[in-house]
C-alpha cells in the first residue's frame, strides 16, 4: 500500500509509478501548471527546479527530451548528439500519440511508447526536481538522478548556452 496519494496523478502514470514501486506525493494545484514558471510558482520552487519532458522529432522518430524549465532546448545539439539530419518540435498530436498525454502534462516517463530520452545535465544540480504528472493540474517530486534512471534517460547537453 502506497503512503502517498496519487489520485491527482494521469491514471497510466500512477500505474507507471506502481510498476517502478516509486512512492512519490503527488502535488494537484487547482490552476493548470502548463508552463514551467506556473508549476515554479506553484509549488513554490525556483523554476530551474521544473523539469520540462519535451518530444521532438529527430528524422521523424519521436525523441523524449528533459530539460530544467529555466532553460532551452538547443535543437542544433540535440540533432548533433543524435546524428540526425533534422530536429524539430513534434506537434501536439505526436506528443500526445508518443506519449499518451498532452503537452503540458507529459510526464518524464510512464508513456505509452519507448522512446530515446536525453537528459540534460544540469537537473543534477538540484537535489529534488519536478515533474508533470501526466496532467496540467499535477507535479511531483523526486531526486534527478532517480527520475533520469527510470526514464531510461542518457545524460547529455542539450540546453541552450546563454550569452
Amino acid at each position: 500500500m502506497s503512503t502517498h496519494d496519487t489520485a491527482g496523478a494521469h491514471p497510466r502514470f500512477a500505474e507507471a509509478l506502481r510498476e517502478l514501486g516509486l512512492d512519490v506525493p503527488v502535488r494537484r494545484f487547482p490552476d493548470a501548471t502548463r508552463t514551467a514558471a506556473q508549476a515554479a510558482e506553484a509549488i513554490g520552487c525556483d523554476v530551474s527546479e521544473i523539469v520540462k519532458s519535451l518530444i521532438f522529432e529527430a528524422d521523424s522518430v519521436p525523441v523524449l527530451v528533459l530539460m530544467d524549465g529555466s532553460s532551452r532546448v538547443d535543437v542544433e545539439r540535440v540533432r548533433h548528439e543524435l546524428g540526425a539530419e533534422s530536429v524539430k518540435r513534434a506537434d501536439a498530436d505526436l506528443v500526445r500519440e508518443t506519449t499518451g498525454y498532452a503537452i503540458g502534462g507529459v510526464p518524464p516517463f510512464g508513456h505509452r511508447t519507448r522512446t530515446r530520452v536525453l537528459a540534460d545535465r544540469a537537473l543534477l544540480d538540484h537535489d529534488v526536481v519536478w515533474a508533470a504528472a501526466g496532467t496540467p493540474h499535477t507535479v511531483f517530486p523526486l531526486a534527478p538522478k532517480t527520475l533520469i534512471a527510470h526514464a531510461g534517460g542518457t545524460l547529455v547537453d542539450v540546453r541552450e548556452r546563454t550569452a
